[in-house]
C-alpha cells in the first residue's frame, strides 16, 4: 500500500484529499505545516508528499529545503497551491509535480499514481 503525506494548513483540503486517496487504497498521513510533516516523516516514510506552499509555522519552501537535506531516499513532492504561478512555485521547491487549487480529484489521483513507488 502506497503512503501519501498531505501537508496543508487547510483542514478541509486535508480531509478532501484523505477521502479521495483512501477510497483508492492509499494510506494517508496528514500534517498542518512543514514542522509537523518532518516529525511524521521521522517515524513513517511516505511514498509521495502533497505539499502546500503557504502555511504557518513552516511553509512549503522551508520544509522542502530541510527535507532534501535529510538522508534519503526522498519521496517525490507534488506542490498543491492556489498561487497564480503554479509552475513557478513548484520550481522553487524543485518539486516533481504540481497541481493548482482548486483541483479536480481525477487530476489528483493521476498525479499521485504517476509518482508513487
Amino acid at each position: 500500500m502506497s503512503r501519501v503525506l498531505v501537508v496543508d494548513d487547510d483542514e478541509g483540503i486535508r480531509e478532501f484529499v484523505t477521502l479521495a486517496l483512501s477510497d483508492e487504497g492509499y494510506e494517508v498521513m496528514t500534517a498542518p505545516h512543514g514542522a509537523a510533516a518532518l516529525s511524521i516523516i521521522g517515524e513513517s516514510q511516505p511514498d509521495v508528499i502533497l505539499l502546500d506552499m503557504r502555511m504557518p509555522t513552516m511553509d512549503g519552501l522551508e520544509f522542502s529545503q530541510i527535507y532534501r537535506q535529510t538522508p534519503g531516499p526522498h519521496a517525490p513532492i507534488i506542490v498543491l497551491t492556489a498561487a497564480r504561478d503554479v509552475p513557478g512555485r513548484a520550481a522553487q521547491v524543485e518539486s516533481d509535480g504540481c497541481l493548482g487549487k482548486p483541483f479536480d480529484v481525477d487530476d489528483l489521483l493521476s498525479l499521485v499514481g504517476r509518482y508513487r513507488r
